[in-house]
């Protein structure tokens, strides 16, 4: 690091909290905080979407899944082709019923649907498998940062920890989604600058596409994943896949907390149409990264010494420490900072937002002048927790991000079983909602740790049917008419102007299993 590279940095770091800072003016009370007043523009909600999950693990992973995972390479644009399919699916259902009902957190309606119990203890679910996931990403910046600083690991978390905190809580959901949009803009432009330049260190982007290897230029493998030991199975991904982006995108809150802030149920769906479309165009340039770097690492003794076999997340911080010249240094590490920064600051205000609303909130008083100081304190605090989680997340998988789908995976099935439930049928109540739920996380969590030979992608299918049918069954068990009584209309007849929107995201389904069958 030279000190112009420090510079840079510096200048990176120092707008972003400006930025926050700047917006944060006005702030009066935790809906201002949290949903920004619901006055967010859809397409700066849309880009922040995607922003959102394309973090620094996208930069470091995806990659290195490419380039070096067994079984890998450009397999990785399955993971692409249920994505236009479910942002179908929330665009008609979820996304206008959730936003109709004015909530801050999710999980508010699940309290009224099911009853506390059950509300609180998806609430409880997604504070534990979030911000440990969240902590794992905390790690992966890390992991980036730490050779190019020359800083230890631990240095590393803390200053990354330190830094998000800040960020976060100064500015709320407004500094959250506006940063985002900046910082979408830097993460391309660091991955665009990489994949030129790794291409010019092989001869050409011909020559990278050679010399990545045959093997790993296929992106199909038509694996069911069950019982075949497949690492990218074709069915796994597109109807795993489905289950997981409709839960992913549609009830959990750092991504549903974004479409709470728009100005109307329309304005949500315009915002997850735009999401849905630029998810692709990103993911081609992280899987081109992969493609370029991994040419680099096939011709170079010097970078596949640096990379160790059990760190294969180490590629990318390696090609940058031993190929990019001073100066430019400073920029791609802005860049993997904005897609770090991008993540952990929707995560931290989500987080904070379901500790206020579903636990801290009920205890207050409604005219409690404090509101506002106690969501940024809880921000704080979870700031604190998730660098904490960082610091025990080495080890967990041999690529990041494959350890933070699994961990979603265990529990967005049943998740999702629970919101499908509630906005579609009155049969399902309190009891037997909560039974459910627990009853699919632990069979998610006895495929897991058993090592039966299930892809994960699997895990948010069976979770998901498992809760339904024991929620459905214990339904018939105990009919107590005050047990989690529907106090919510059911979901009405699907949106017919919405047709638009339906044959852009079908559209896009088509070009992505295009891409991924012409390749195979």
């Amino acid at each position: 690091m030279q000190s112009l590279d420090w510079i840079i940095l510096t200048l990176y770091l120092g707008a972003m909290i400006g930025l926050s800072l700047w917006l944060a003016r006005g702030q009066e009370d935790e809906h201002d905080y949290y949903v920004g007043g619901r006055k967010l523009s859809w397409w700066a909600v849309g880009i922040s979407i995607v922003a959102t999950q394309s973090s620094a693990i996208s930069f470091v992973s995806i990659p290195a899944f490419v380039a070096l995972r067994p079984g890998g390479g450009l397999t990785w644009l399955q993971y692409e082709l249920a994505v236009p399919l479910a942002m179908l699916f929330l665009l008609v259902f979820l996304v206008p019923y959730l936003r109709a009902l004015s909530l801050v957190s999710v999980f508010e309606f699940l309290r009224v649907r099911f009853g506390a119990p059950t509300g609180k203890a998806l609430a409880i679910i997604f504070l534990l498998s979030r911000g440990l996931a969240t902590g794992i990403g905390v790690y992966a910046t890390g992991l980036v940062l730490a050779p190019m600083l020359e800083w230890s690991l631990t240095s590393t978390l803390l200053l990354i920890g330190v830094v998000a905190v800040i960020y976060d809580t100064i500015g709320g959901i407004k500094a959250v989604v506006a940063s985002d949009v900046v910082q979408l803009a830097l993460m391309m432009g660091g991955v665009i600058f990489a994949i030129g330049l790794a291409c010019a260190e092989v001869g050409g982007a011909g020559a990278a596409w050679e010399a990545l290897g045959a093997e790993r230029r296929t992106a199909v493998d038509w694996s069911t994943g069950i019982g075949d030991g497949a690492t990218a199975p074709f069915w796994a991904f597109l109807v795993g896949g489905f289950f997981l982006y409709a839960s992913y995108y549609g009830t959990d809150q750092s991504q549903v907390q974004r479409l709470l802030s728009t100005s109307s149920p329309r304005e949500a769906q315009k915002a997850v149409l735009l999401g849905g479309l630029l998810r692709l165009p990103l993911t081609l340039l992280y899987v081109a990264l992969g493609v370029a770097i991994g040419a680099v690492f096939a011709l170079s003794p010097e970078l596949q010494a640096a990379v160790p076999a059990d760190k294969l997340d180490a590629l990318v911080p390696q090609f940058i420490l031993l190929y990019v010249p001073a100066g430019f240094k400073g920029l791609i590490l802005a860049a993997i900072l904005a897609a770090a920064m991008s993540s952990v600051d929707s995560a931290l205000n989500s987080l904070s937002a379901v500790t206020m609303r579903d636990f801290v909130t009920p205890l207050l008083k409604p005219d409690t002048p404090h509101h506002l100081r106690w969501s940024k304190i809880t921000t704080l605090a979870w700031g604190v927790l998730v660098t904490g989680a960082a610091f025990l997340a080495g080890g967990i998988d041999r690529t990041v991000i494959e350890a933070i789908n699994k961990i979603g995976s265990a529990f967005y099935g049943p998740v999702l079983a629970t919101f499908l439930l509630g906005i579609f049928t009155r049969r399902a109540r309190g009891k037997a909602m909560l039974i459910g739920v627990l009853a699919g996380v632990a069979a998610n969590m006895l495929v897991w740790i058993s090592g039966w030979p299930v892809h994960w992608m699997w895990w948010n299918v069976l979770g998901c049917a498992v809760t339904v049918v024991t929620a459905l069954s214990g339904d018939m068990v105990w009919k107590q008419a005050n047990d989690g009584a529907p106090k919510l209309p059911l979901a009405s007849r699907p949106d017919r102007e919405v047709g638009w929107a339906a044959a852009a995201l079908l559209a896009a389904f088509g070009v992505t299993l295009a891409l991924v069958v012409g390749l195979h």
